[in-house]
């Protein structure tokens, strides 16, 4: 089958640190897999992030991707809940080999249905933000996901990201009053059609621009971006018992005393892959997520977040995407479709 994968941990614009390969199709070996016929996938930062250039060589070649769409083509013996010719979306399990190839496992526990009203292309574009999303704002920190936010006000710091715009849209529905931030005009458009209220400007001091909005604290926060750069800040802006949501691994150590510790401020971590990583017993709502993200896009109560589709999957066109997220200047999700 086609993939594109790596061996060696290189910058973006050297031509081998994404390359075009043959390998073997995979076979069902644990009972609830699925072996999926990939239709399209999607990039992250978390691609990026295990692309980066390190001296670490992979004996065998390292397929990445945690975004995609597809077609079931064989089911697990204990498989229940799909059969060949099921259309499905998934982020999967970053310790698998991942979805730039023709063919991947995953346990079904991860998958769910994809949206009738989606294309493979849009449906891709979705599940890792998605989960993240909706882990953060209904699993890690304490709100319902239909009424909790009302009367709440939540910041959502680099709302134009993937899962800022997810996360925008599910804090709307939940009731909050939604302050995003983002710094271009092509951003900040984003963040308002995605369905924040306000947008204030990262690159400049919070405080002041909350302050001309009338508000002096926020009830929670999540920061999608920069967790050491907007640390001080967001423990001032708190509220006593509010909650701050965390997707970033900080750069140092973090102050966790005062002001976070006088406030009762919650700290709320999440990674999306802690389920799959360590195979928890739960590890079956990611897939429960993705069929509710699902009856939300259908019923129109949720948009897609697609941006653009480069291509077909290919080396090139997955060296493109990386280099595009790395700038830091894309709006919606990147895409890739067909082979």
């Amino acid at each position: 089958m086609k993939a594109v994968a790596l061996t060696r941990y290189l910058p973006i614009d050297d031509p081998q640190s994404l390359v075009d390969i043959e390998l073997p199709k995979p076979t069902l070996v644990d009972g609830h897999d699925l072996l999926v016929r990939v239709e399209a996938v999607s990039v992250n930062p978390v691609d990026t992030k295990v692309r980066s250039p390190k001296p670490q060589v992979e004996a065998q070649p390292k397929v990445l991707g945690y975004d995609a769409a597809g077609v079931v083509e064989a089911v697990g013996e204990n498989v229940t809940r799909f059969k060949p010719g099921d259309a499905v979306y998934y982020a999967g399990d970053i310790t698998r080999s991942g979805s730039n190839a023709q063919y991947q496992l995953v346990d079904e526990r991860l998958v769910g249905a994809r949206p009738q009203s989606l294309d493979f292309a849009q449906a891709a574009a979705l599940p890792l933000t998605a989960i993240t999303a909706w882990e953060l704002l209904f699993q890690r920190m304490p709100f319902a996901e239909d009424d909790g936010g009302k009367g709440k006000t939540l910041l959502v710091i680099a709302g134009a990201g993937g899962v800022g715009s997810i996360a925008i849209q599910l804090a709307r529905r939940a009731g909050f009053t939604v302050i995003a931030t983002a710094s271009r005009a092509e951003t900040i458009e984003w963040c308002m059609q995605m369905g924040a209220q306000r947008v204030i400007d990262h690159r400049q001091a919070l405080a002041p621009q909350l302050a001309a909005l009338d508000f002096e604290q926020v009830d929670a926060a999540i920061n999608l971006a920069d967790t050491d750069r907007y640390w001080d800040t967001l423990g001032e802006l708190l509220a006593p018992q509010g909650h701050v949501g965390l997707i970033v691994e900080p750069a140092g150590a973090l102050k966790i005393g005062d002001p976070y510790k006088a406030k009762c401020i919650g700290i709320h971590w999440e990674m999306m892959f802690a389920r799959p990583r360590f195979r928890t017993t739960d590890m079956g709502e990611q897939g429960r997520i993705l069929e509710r993200v699902a009856a939300l896009v259908d019923a129109g109560e949720l948009r897609g977040t697609h941006g653009e589709t480069l291509g077909v999957i290919n080396a090139a066109n997955l060296r493109e995407a990386h280099r595009r997220l790395e700038s830091g200047r894309t709006v919606g999700k990147l895409v890739l479709a067909g082979w």
